[in-house]
């Protein structure tokens, strides 16, 4: 294959899109979308998020040191995009889209009860990058809707609905998996005779 350079840029594509809820100390609530996030550490679970300092969530995160991820699925997607264009600033983002907010267990901030899965976490340190400033959280807890929890306690996401975000673009997630973690080193079973 025939490569060509692109210019530079952060070209990890898809990333998921998810609302990230945060909460200023007087109790105002601001929602707003990202698409730079990952997972960072197994144990702690932690997630890594990459913010701009104009951002009113920036604000609010750095000033109680707590935010939640919200996981949306398709039907959310025009709030997502919405909610990654429109500033906090000048309008309630969670009245316009009538999300109904639950309290956390292990935090202030609430998570929004329309997003079939949502993280609680704690900021443990803030990175200084450039552009964005780069926030490391602890996830204490994570709230999952129960029809996605098999008899086994497996979360089946394909059944969420989930949504992510690819150079400009939100698209959602097959159904259908193209392998499982380590099925290319598994042993095939023998078949009985």
């Amino acid at each position: 294959m025939t490569k060509k350079i692109f210019k530079s840029s952060a070209m990890l594509n898809p990333v998921p899109a998810v609302l990230i809820t945060s909460k200023n100390k007087e109790g105002k609530v601001n929602v707003f979308t990202v698409g730079w996030i990952g997972t960072a550490c197994t144990k702690p679970s932690m997630i890594s998020v990459a913010i701009r300092p104009e951002r009113l969530s920036y604000e609010y995160i750095k000033e109680t040191s707590e935010f939640v991820v919200n996981l949306p699925s398709k039907n959310l997607v025009k709030a997502v995009d919405f909610c990654g264009v429109r500033s906090g600033r000048s309008l309630d983002k969670v009245k316009k889209f009538n999300f109904t907010l639950k309290d956390s267990e292990k935090i202030f901030v609430p998570y929004i009860d329309e997003c079939p899965i949502c993280l609680e976490c704690k900021v443990k340190s803030i990175i200084p990058l450039g552009s964005h400033d780069l926030f490391l959280a602890e996830v204490l807890a994570v709230h999952v809707e129960e029809d996605l929890i098999d008899e086994k306690g497996k979360i089946h996401f394909d059944k969420a609905n989930l949504i992510c975000y690819s150079h400009g673009e939100y698209f959602g997630l097959s159904k259908n998996a193209l392998g499982s973690f380590g099925y290319s080193v598994r042993k095939k079973k023998k078949k009985r005779k």
